[in-house]
């Protein structure tokens, strides 16, 4: 009895005392840096139109590699999105931040990995039980607002900014979407298996708990084509991140196109996310958009239990291949020569200083952006600025890539046979991953290339250390 009550003062105490405090030295740096931009931007005056481009970001929930037609799947139609990809340029080594969404969400908004950007776990619903665990573990609920986002950074050089769907980075001020840079938001605050699961309409409850789902891609859908009319005859260029929360379960899809795909419910539920896209093309093509609107799809990390992760090993919550590779395409006729694939190495963090790049704005000096740009691998196929790429598992870094090898840390798998026995945890690795020969990550080479394992392995320390040494990279002036 006293040891239960031990445990529950002890717990009461973590709840009571959490507090998540924001970095007011970097938050003013943060107001500088939006400001400084924002005064070095030409601003157009008059009747002049700004001619840069408009940017729509499009992010799904779990889906897989796999999933769609230009990355190999025949079981599920996607007829939009794939012309979107041939006629633009798809990048065939593309990571996600993260193999779970909220971590993987900061990391493309922020460019910083997410453990430095202050998010490295999943966070729940202010008051849910699932709360409490990130409470009582000290985790960080919502994402400081010292960070910096792409909206941020376009809203202050002078974009009109808009979000549609998931955000799942804080439900509360002062890290809802319109703390970040978005002029406008329309969606959930979370996952679409997190209750009560309602749409917001900037800070008000636009449709109340619980949503009918079945409608949810539709609302979404006619959500991003009115942002998008809403801008014709606008002087100004718009982003529009639409977070969509399919294919995430629960799967819901409308009556009218239930039982249409060779992939059962979920390929119903992605081929109607890619008729959505043809309704988002076609608004564009209405209003002479298109051809210098930037497009880009991605996924916020591997499918879950199910969805096709292609030819690697693993799934959603791994750092196989299978959690973290996911599609991705651009699309910009006014910019970019379409029919290429890409096979350099890239992650979700480079989000950031891409658009940065195209668009000539600087990047704050107060922080380490761990993305890098890759506009020269998008325009001209050279090589990836990436010497490596490091995978993160909440706070923890468990594995490094380059362009051939890949190395995994020792890590425990859960060993539990189908018929429901008790699983077993067993530690195995770490591994040495020829990429280029072993796509699906089936065996361990470590034996026959020492040098490099040995390279990688201290890369990986290397990177531990600094990781724990400045969690946060701040670059102190």
């Amino acid at each position: 009895m006293f040891i239960v009550l031990a445990i529950l003062l002890w717990a009461g105490f973590r709840v009571v005392t959490h507090s998540h405090v924001d970095d007011d030295i970097h938050l003013e740096a943060k107001t500088e840096y939006l400001k400084s931009i924002a005064a070095s931007q030409s601003v157009p005056v008059g009747n002049q139109t700004d001619d840069r481009p408009n940017i729509i970001f499009i992010l799904y929930d779990d889906l897989g590699y796999g999933d769609l037609g230009f990355t190999g799947s025949s079981a599920i139609q996607t007829p939009a999105i794939d012309s979107l990809a041939s006629n633009g340029v798809a990048l065939t080594n593309f990571y996600s931040p993260s193999p779970i969404c909220s971590p993987s969400r900061a990391g493309f908004m922020t460019g910083r990995h997410a453990p430095r950007a202050g998010l490295p776990n999943v966070v729940f619903p202010t008051g849910s039980s699932k709360s409490l665990l990130n409470l009582l573990n000290d985790e960080p609920i919502r994402l400081p607002a010292e960070e910096i986002t792409v909206a941020d950074m376009l809203q202050a050089t002078g974009y009109s900014t808009g979000m549609i769907g998931k955000w799942h980075m804080g439900d509360a001020e002062p890290s809802l979407p319109q703390n970040f840079g978005f002029d406008q938001y329309f969606g959930a605050l979370y996952s679409n298996d997190m209750e009560p699961f309602a749409l917001r309409r900037n800070k008000e409850i636009a449709v109340k708990a619980p949503v009918d789902q079945t409608k949810l891609d539709e609302i979404y859908t006619r959500e991003a084509v009115d942002f998008i009319k809403e801008q014709t005859g606008q002087k100004k260029p718009f982003f529009l991140y639409f977070a969509h929360n399919f294919p995430h379960i629960p799967l819901y899809v409308s009556s009218e196109r239930a039982g249409r795909s060779d992939a059962g419910l979920y390929g119903d539920v992605v081929e109607a996310l890619d008729a959505g896209v043809a309704k988002i093309v076609a608004a564009l093509a209405e209003q002479d958009m298109l051809d210098n609107t930037i497009i880009i799809l991605s996924s916020d990390n591997g499918p879950w239990y199910e969805g096709s992760p292609g030819f690697s090993r693993g799934r959603k919550g791994q750092t196989w291949d299978g959690g973290m590779h996911v599609p991705f395409l651009i699309h910009w006729p006014a910019g970019l020569e379409g029919g290429r694939e890409v096979d350099g190495i890239s992650m979700g963090m480079d989000l950031l200083p891409t658009i940065a790049d195209l668009l000539d704005i600087p990047l704050p000096t107060d922080r380490f952006i761990d993305g890098k740009s890759i506009r020269a691998m998008i325009e001209s196929g050279t090589e990836t600025p990436h010497e490596e790429l490091y995978y993160f598992a909440n706070e923890k870094l468990m594995a490094v890539r380059d362009s051939k090898f890949k190395y995994l840390a020792e890590r425990t798998h859960l060993y539990q046979p189908n018929d429901g026995g008790i699983g077993l945890p067993v530690k195995h690795g770490p591994w040495l991953i020829d990429m280029s020969r072993d796509p699906d990550e089936s065996y361990n080479v470590a034996g026959r290339y020492p040098d490099q394992t040995k390279m990688m392995r201290e890369k990986l320390a290397a990177k531990r250390s600094e990781m724990e040494s400045n969690k946060r990279g701040w670059i102190e002036k």
